[in-house]
């Protein structure tokens, strides 16, 4: 039966998942060091700049120098090499997660796979997964202000569960009243509105905060039409 789950669909999920996963996840990683990365080290000079000048200023200077003392101490990979390697394995690990999700789901729907509708299927997760949230929650720099980060995850979250079921009734559904339900449904994340910061401000100059959002969108945009057509390609070469 078409879109049968057993375990030879199974194994050729993982197994286009895990390719597919790997190589867009290395081809994401080179597009960031390209483009991305050396925004955000600009905005983090920035950003301790700003936070060294506020040290000297503030009236509780001990107290601020104990709190950043200790997020100093925290441990985060160093700039370079390791840096790359962690944002590497991220993006790999990020890559095979998408390509189980998407496996599963042309399994489900019976599709013979092949890079051409794997594309599409890429554009698809670029405009769920990037697009529709980034309208409200534009990728930001180090430094900027953001509202509490569970509210941000939340309508994260709702945007991207919303935009998905939209975008599948828009395109799969054969009747203008369900049609039209997917429509609204792309609407409410953004009628409902963002979560907005007590504060909008930016340590980075805002020529820097644009530049990185085009960055970042252009880095994802390249990452889902690469996975998109490897996982299709792969997904049909495991047949």
């Amino acid at each position: 039966m078409a879109g049968m789950f057993d375990l030879a669909a199974f194994k050729r999920i993982i197994s286009a998942a895990a390719l597919a996963g790997m190589l867009a996840g290395l081809l994401l990683t080179a597009v960031q060091q390209i483009q991305v990365s050396q925004l955000i080290l600009k905005a983090e000079t920035y950003e301790d700049a700003a936070s060294t000048a506020a040290v000297s200023q503030s009236a509780h200077a001990y107290s601020s120098a104990e709190n950043m003392h200790h997020e100093q101490d925290a441990w985060q990979p160093a700039t370079g090499v390791e840096r790359t390697l962690f944002t590497a394995l991220a993006n790999i690990s990020l890559g095979v997660g998408f390509g189980l999700l998407l496996g599963a789901t042309i399994c489900l729907r019976g599709e013979a796979g092949g890079w051409r509708s794997g594309l599409l299927w890429g554009l698809a997760g670029y405009m769920v997964f990037f697009v529709a949230p980034s309208l409200g929650l534009p990728p930001e720099v180090p430094g900027a202000e953001a509202a509490p980060l569970v509210d941000r995850q939340l309508w994260w979250l709702m945007t991207v569960i919303m935009t998905a079921g939209g975008l599948s009734f828009l395109i799969f559904a054969r009747t203008g009243k369900v049609k039209i339900l997917g429509a609204v449904m792309l609407g409410i994340p953004h009628l409902i509105g963002v979560p907005q910061p007590q504060v909008h401000a930016s340590t980075a100059p805002v020529e820097l905060v644009h530049a990185f959002i085009y960055a970042t969108a252009i880095a994802n945009a390249v990452f889902w039409l690469a996975f998109g057509g490897l996982m299709g390609f792969f997904y049909k070469k495991f047949a």
